[in-house]
């Protein structure tokens, strides 16, 4: 079981037995240790997408060097929890949004995949999230009594900057966007290229620019803290009552490379 922490979350908290591993992979380092632990009979293997500290920005996070270190740990499942603003007047601040669909609006700056030849793949992200993951995270939520939403679609966009009011209206009036964020893309999809089940579950800090509500660093940061403390008890239920083995009759990320290689 793997989990990315976003914003906000650099430590699991949740995990016991823990020891951490610093992994070389070949595509340079991760963006920090693994903490490697154990949950409800499950082992675990937990990184911060931005390094402890918040060092890495989201263009410069080493995406590949993350997944493949999973990867190599073992881990058929990932949950990968993110900040991000709201498009959408009922995703208010506080929900969580467990997104079913995503618009890549980076710029091509990041690696996109693990094949750059001479094995080509054209992995299909169709229906990009582990629909049993999505299923589970939601299932969870709304046990522990949150406000959780079981679809949307998450606008990548490239970052470190947010958008303009102009392009939060495109991403919201045009784009049919709900969420917005900055490090969806390419760890989906660098996920399903190393055939791990993925999902995101997203945590509403504040409205993007479209709404004109102004927001305080400080309110963003005591929503924020609210959103990490229900994330860390969502994967506290969740994990434990995973199955061993991904089902492929609910997701097919798992045997992606059967259609994917030239």
């Amino acid at each position: 079981m793997g989990v990315i922490g976003g914003s906000g979350l650099y430590d699991p908290g949740v995990l016991r037995d823990v020891k951490e591993f610093k992994i070389y992979t070949p595509y340079g380092e991760p963006s920090d240790s693994i903490i490697v632990g154990e949950l409800g009979g499950k082992k675990v293997g937990f990184i911060p997408r931005h390094g402890r500290g918040h060092r890495i920005p989201p263009h410069k996070v080493n995406y590949r060097a993350n997944i493949w270190a999973l990867k190599f740990l073992g881990a058929k499942y990932i949950i990968a929890v993110s900040a991000v603003g709201s498009l959408r007047e009922e995703y208010a601040p506080g929900h969580l949004v467990v997104p079913n669909q995503f618009i890549d609006m980076t710029k091509g700056y990041r690696a996109h995949t693990f094949f750059e030849g001479p094995v080509v793949a054209h992995v299909s992200v169709a229906d990009p999230f582990c629909e049993y993951l999505r299923e589970e995270l939601i299932k969870g939520g709304r046990e522990l009594g949150y406000i959780i939403h079981d679809s949307g679609t998450y606008i990548c966009i490239e970052g470190p900057r947010f958008s303009t009011r102009a392009e939060s209206r495109l991403w919201r009036d045009v784009f049919k966007a709900d969420i917005i964020g900055m490090t969806l893309v390419p760890e989906v999809n660098l996920a399903c290229e190393a055939e791990i089940c993925y999902a995101t579950l997203a945590l509403v800090t504040d409205y993007d620019v479209w709404a004109e509500k102004p927001v305080t660093a400080e309110e963003v940061s005591k929503v924020m803290s609210e959103n990490v403390s229900k994330a860390k008890k969502i994967l506290e239920l969740v994990i434990p009552r995973l199955r061993d083995e991904p089902p492929h009759e609910k997701c097919s990320c798992c045997r992606s490379h059967e259609t994917a290689l030239i």
